[in-house]
């Protein structure tokens, strides 16, 4: 079998047991949010861009069912993560323990490849590199550090090959100025894996079956053992902690502002973004700056981002223009839209060409035709809305009647005054007029205008003044 076959189909097991007690969260660390995906997400993914024929492993323990419960939920999203498989490592007893639970779905004709669950932002060339090297023998990922504390050390003999990996805890003051680390990244030949894990001892500071151990038992039977580095320091870092997820957290915001400004998107700060999923943009776009943008969203050529908005699972289209501080959640918004500012439009929106919905409006499950204009003090739920309609401030359609919602129709051409409201199931006819202050409870028929008021008085009147002893004044008042 030719290398290239061999990485599309090999084995991969992700260790993702552990608990994370630093954390401090009742969530497994593995499933901790970076850029808006669980740890394991982002090693999943390049993991099956490396090796898309694979069908990964992941050892599960700590929080299993809720791992277990995340990989089915992806799985239903993406076809991609349908051969994922699981096995349970019911005792965390070292990685070595880990990797010999998965053993038996091994095909032991191919390598296998080891990665981590928090361990989620090294590359697939990286990863690349490193099958390579290892065609036939053992390939270590190892990364020298100015401040090695924690990791393990790499030990060479004078001729400088890989004699062994030492733990730090285990490791004497000469062992531990090393700088060469060991990333537990590995790739290993599955046939002679099978005899080195049931050889490991728990004989360490830890206690703990170390799955390091199958370096000095390779070195012991002659296999070679090569190393590769990573490009960068952040591809080998793992997250144990709430400082070092956020740490993580910024090396990849700002590689994905990288990638959108060399996109051809206009940063106006690119250390204030943030995206949470995957942002889309067409040419000539212009984000503000504190941006956040999160699960699947799509810019249109020449969208402008006005500062300080959150946009989820959207589509925006050519020409609009988003302004500050507007929120836009699961909307299909047309082009030359002019929203906000102060904005929110809510799931199931979507907007046709030329609309303009403006400061302190919120649109709701509504289809809006083009050119209609709320341009600000409305609440617009459940309505289908035609084409140049213009809703006056303070109208809301009352769509909910405490326990059901109900839908309200608006033609085309229909101007609605302030301050109306429109209880459903209503419908307004084409070209109609609601003066302002209408409470609409029927129907309101095409091209007349429709009013809804109490009579209009006059009453005279004095507003009470407050007496020395605190009791307020009222003088009599007629009424006309």
């Amino acid at each position: 079998m030719v290398l290239s076959s061999i990485i599309s189909h090999m084995n991969i097991v992700i260790l993702a047991a552990g608990q994370g007690k630093r954390m401090k969260s009742a969530l497994p660390k593995v499933l901790q949010p970076l850029a808006g995906k669980p740890l394991l997400q982002h090693v999943l993914e390049t993991a099956l861009a490396l090796a898309p024929k694979a069908e990964p492993i992941v050892v599960i323990g700590h929080g299993a069912e809720q791992v277990q419960s995340f990989l089915v939920h992806l799985a239903s999203l993406e076809v991609r993560f349908r051969n994922v498989k699981t096995v349970l490592q019911k005792e965390q007893k070292g990685t070595g323990h880990a990797l010999l639970q998965a053993l038996p779905k091994l095909n032991r004709l191919l390598p296998t490849l080891v990665l981590y669950g928090d361990v989620p932002l090294c590359s697939k060339e990286t990863l690349k590199k490193l099958v390579r090297l290892s065609d036939g023998a053992v390939g270590l990922l190892t990364h020298r550090m100015q401040n090695p504390h924690g990791y393990g050390r790499i030990v060479r003999d004078i001729d400088g090959n890989i004699d062994a990996i030492v733990e730090e805890k285990d490791a004497n003051l000469a062992i531990r100025s090393i700088q060469e680390i060991n990333t537990g990244i590995m790739v290993l030949p599955t046939e002679e894996l099978g005899k080195w894990l049931k050889d490991i001892k728990a004989k360490n500071a830890q206690a703990e079956y170390y799955l390091t151990d199958v370096i000095a038992m390779a070195v012991r039977a002659g296999v070679p053992v090569r190393s590769a580095q990573a490009a960068h320091d952040y591809e080998i870092l793992g997250v144990n902690s709430r400082s070092q997820l956020a740490e993580l957290e910024r090396v990849l915001q700002h590689q994905l502002a990288h990638a959108l400004l060399e996109n051809g998107v206009t940063l106006f700060d690119p250390h204030r973004i943030d995206v949470r999923g995957e942002l889309n943009c067409g040419k000539d776009v212009w984000i503000d700056v504190g941006c956040i943008f999160e699960g699947a969203v799509t810019l249109a050529d020449k969208v402008r981002i006005g500062p300080y908005c959150v946009i989820k699972d959207t589509q925006i289209g050519e020409g609009a223009a988003i302004e500050a501080f507007s929120h836009l959640d699961g909307a299909k918004i047309g082009p030359a839209n002019r929203i906000g500012p102060y904005a929110r439009i809510r799931p199931g929106a979507e907007l046709g060409s030329e609309v303009h919905i403006g400061n302190f409006v919120e649109v709701k499950n509504s289809r809006i035709a083009a050119q209609t204009k709320a341009n600000h003090l409305a609440y617009v739920g459940d309505s289908i809305v035609g084409s140049r309609v213009n809703i006056g401030a303070g109208t809301i359609t009352c769509n909910y009647d405490g326990v059901n919602k109900h839908q309200t129709v608006i033609e085309d051409d229909v101007f609605i005054g302030s301050d109306t409201q429109l209880v459903a199931p209503v419908k307004v006819g084409k070209g109609a007029t609601l003066g302002a202050g209408t409470t609409l409870t029927k129907d309101a028929p095409s091209g007349k205008l429709t009013v809804s008021r109490a009579k209009q008085i006059s009453i005279d009147w004095q507003r009470p003044t407050k007496a020395k002893s605190g009791s307020p004044k009222i003088k009599k008042t007629s009424r006309k």
